[in-house]
């Protein structure tokens, strides 16, 4: 069951925030390398098993969605946030931005390549993942790939923690008990990158990206 007063209140969070967001994020991948490479490693998995068709749920302002299509994807971008999505279809006019949630996506079975969750499971609360990650799985084709980044636990025994976000509540989230949960939604773990926080982040988190694959 999908807790509607935690989607509303993230959605209108966002919604609140979106210019200042934009602004803020819309670089963030020029000085993350690594963020980069697994991107790229990302779109030659989803090239390599399929047609390109990826989605970037939770997509926000767009810009990873633009960098996805520089990458040679066909990708499109859904978020919660329809100031989120006005914002990304002004900025990026050539491509598809749809508002939608991620529990019940406007997209057929089995028709993607690649499906890409970069941070926006962080405001899901934990009894509604394993929905969302069958989701993730309904839309892949056989053979595709997700990769999903979010913040890690303190202590791998905690399966999650609640921390202090910004915008809405949020949780991090231990990679193993991520990668368990996706094996039992029929995603098979390929890869996983953790990046230790550098001294100037303002949150002292490893930040996690598992790419995973749809047998």
């Amino acid at each position: 069951m999908v807790d509607h007063d935690a989607f509303n209140t993230t959605r209108e969070a966002y919604d609140a925030v979106a210019p200042t967001y934009a602004q803020l994020f819309r670089d963030t991948l020029r000085d993350s390398p690594l963020d980069r490479a697994m991107l790229g490693a990302f779109a030659e998995a989803v090239r390599a098993h399929g047609d390109g068709r990826v989605a970037d749920l939770g997509c926000g302002p767009g810009h990873v969605t633009a960098h996805l299509d520089e990458l040679g994807l066909a990708a499109c971008g859904v978020d919660a946030s329809p100031a989120m999505i006005t914002w990304a279809r002004q900025a990026y006019p050539d491509l598809r931005f749809d508002v939608g949630s991620m529990t019940a996506l406007n997209i057929a079975d089995g028709v993607l390549g690649g499906v890409l969750s970069r941070w926006s499971i962080i405001h899901t609360p934990p009894r509604e993942l394993p929905a969302i990650l069958t989701e993730f799985h309904r839309v892949l084709a056989p053979g595709g790939h997700l990769l999903i980044g979010f913040s890690a636990t303190d202590d791998p025994s905690h399966p999650t923690q609640v921390f202090d976000h910004t915008v809405a509540p949020a949780y991090r989230w231990s990679p193993d008990h991520l990668a368990a949960l996706l094996r039992e939604s029929g995603l098979a773990e390929v890869a996983r990158m953790i990046r230790e926080p550098q001294p100037t982040d303002r949150r002292q988190f490893q930040e996690v990206h598992l790419l995973a694959r749809k047998a």
